[in-house]
């Protein structure tokens, strides 16, 4: 680069921009903060509590409040992460321009709507009718943000530094230690030689995972990173589990989500086990000597886990289970169900619940389920292959007394709910690593590609996908971080969760549908690794809580406490 192009692109940094990024942030804080009481009154009953039917009847605002307030919060984390960088000397170009662009793009939105999916924008006046209020996104910061922050220049100057890097420039200066970067370009070098050569294959043949896959991450701590020393994990924290699911997924959504079984039946036996089922079952969890698998929803049942059915009846010293499940991943290969059930048949909601920790069989060829009072079959699905996904039903079928998680009957639904901020954290960075990779392929296809004698990349309305791909990654992922620091700190983090867990799976989705738009028809053929993408960023909307149901439970969270 020319010392006349150097001073050029620096010059597209706005001047005190971090300054800028802070009052833009705190403005659309301020917004949703005053906006709060607008939107409760139109869904408060006359006790001042949330009534369900009027926030049901005014799920657009209500949710769309949801849709504000993460944005607000990704954008103060986005702040504080240049803040930070800034103050260590590492705020370089790459970094300020992302940054600037996602502002200019986001103050945009936050004035004209918010786009909650393709056809629902909510939109200032949809929560709020004070123009004094509405003035808080019209703010100095916002203003010059929005106007001069995501130029053209400033859009083309960030493609060419993502095709000189291909790709990988925002992992540059991420925010995370040096440790927490070595397990990232560990699992990033092992991810590109044992899985990405090799995914589509498996995706195209709808091949389970190869199993000494498994027991190689098993081998290198994947299953047991967040099961404490004790245990025999490695005790590392949601951080970490972050930086290696990101790095999974991108080679291949399938293997990124490998360990989030693991993940969760080690959550529900650290936080709801006795002493025994700790020392029994999460030593095998953490080396992959055993795989389990989440059994919890239900035909027609969806979200709402308190209508579940399945029976678990005690008869002398086994709990005979009856029932059907479904959409349960990775069933035929498990060896331990996580399986929610209704131990009190005189209940109706959430409070006659519990959970067993249920062995079977791992399935064999030809007969995926062999253990008796217990069937299956395999769901078809369009991405997130690899584990495959199963209907299963249960007629007899018994598991140990002993084998009740807790020991209590009846903790079933509240076990399960100390274990969402996880799962959503690892969703979240999930998505951060399908957009990734949907930006790697798409800017590998737009530098090779040639039409009209130039390579498309040339073309602003194909790198301006780019660069905006990169901006957003950039910010979820500081959301993502975030949420996970406040797990690790062990604060309360179900709001930032989800907030996280929104908006990554919007941004993967984004991300993976312009990575095929820039593949045109090519990207429409099945050969092209744009096509898998698409599939399976299109489930991380849906599962750990559809985005309607992630939206409503942020909103509710701070309508009801304010925080």
């Amino acid at each position: 680069m020319t010392d006349a192009v150097a001073q050029e692109s620096k010059s597209l940094v706005l001047p005190g921009l971090t300054g800028l990024l802070r009052e833009a942030a705190t403005s659309a804080q301020t917004f949703v903060a005053e906006a709060r009481p607008a939107v409760k009154a139109a869904v408060a009953g006359p006790d001042g509590r949330i009534d369900r039917k009027l926030a049901d009847a005014q799920q657009h605002a209500v949710h769309g409040f949801g849709w504000y307030a993460a944005y607000a919060e990704l954008m103060n984390q986005v702040a504080g992460w240049a803040e930070r960088l800034e103050g260590e000397g590492r705020f370089s170009e790459i970094e300020a321009l992302l940054a600037q662009l996602l502002f200019s793009e986001y103050a945009a939105q936050l004035i004209g709507g918010v786009p909650m999916n393709q056809g629902e924008i909510v939109r200032p006046a949809h929560l709020v009718t004070d123009r004094a209020v509405m003035n808080r996104l019209f703010s100095n910061g916002i203003m010059k943000l929005m106007v001069e922050g995501g130029t053209q220049a400033v859009k083309t100057r960030i493609a060419q530094r993502l095709a000189e890097a291909r790709g990988r420039p925002t992992l540059e200066h991420t925010g995370l230690d040096e440790t927490f970067e070595m397990i990232r370009d560990q699992f990033h070098a092992f991810a590109e030689e044992k899985v990405t050569p090799f995914a589509h294959e498996w995706h195209l043949k709808d091949q389970l995972i190869p199993i000494e896959l498994v027991q190689e991450l098993g081998e290198l701590g994947v299953f047991g990173l967040t099961i404490p020393e004790e245990y025999g994990g490695s005790g590392m924290g949601k951080t970490a589990m972050c930086v290696v699911s990101e790095e999974l997924s991108r080679a291949w959504i399938g293997v990124g989500s490998l360990a989030t079984r693991s993940e969760i039946a080690g959550e529900l036996i650290l936080t709801g086990g006795t002493e025994d089922q700790k020392q029994q079952w999460l030593p095998k969890i953490a080396s992959a000597e055993i795989l389990p698998t989440a059994v919890f929803t239900e035909p027609n049942t969806g979200s709402d886990l308190g209508s579940l059915r399945t029976r678990a009846v005690l008869e002398g010293e086994a709990y005979v289970v009856t029932g059907n499940k479904t959409w349960i991943t990775h069933a035929a290969r498990a060896d331990v169900m996580i399986l929610l059930v209704r131990t009190d048949p005189a209940t109706t909601d959430y409070r006659g619940l519990s959970m067993l920790l249920a062995p079977k069989p791992r399935g064999v060829e030809g007969d995926d389920f062999p253990a008796e009072g217990m069937s299956g079959g395999e769901i078809g699905v369009i991405g997130y292959r690899g584990m495959k996904e199963y209907e299963l039903a249960f007629d007899g079928f018994s598991v140990p007394a002993g084998n009740l998680l807790g020991g209590v009957p009846g903790q079933g639904f509240k076990q399960l709910m100390a274990t969402f901020e996880s799962a959503r954290i690892q969703t979240a960075a999930r998505a951060v690593g399908v957009a990734q990779a949907a930006l790697e392929v798409g800017l590998s296809y737009a530098l090779d590609r040639k039409q009209f004698g130039d390579a498309i990349f040339a073309f602003p309305r194909v790198h301006n996908k780019l660069a905006m791909m990169a901006a957003e990654i950039m910010g979820v992922r500081q959301l993502t971080y975030f949420a996970a620091r406040q797990k690790d700190e062990g604060k309360r983090c179900d709001l930032e969760a989800g907030m996280a867990k929104l908006v990554a799976a919007r941004v993967a989705w984004a991300a993976a549908d312009n990575a095929l738009q820039i593949h045109g028809g090519n990207g429409f053929a099945m050969e092209y690794a744009a096509s898998r993408l698409l599939a399976d960023a299109r489930i991380l909307n849906i599962f750990e809580g559809a985005g309607e149901i992630q939206a409503q439970v942020i909103a509710r969270r701070l309508l009801e406490d304010g925080n």
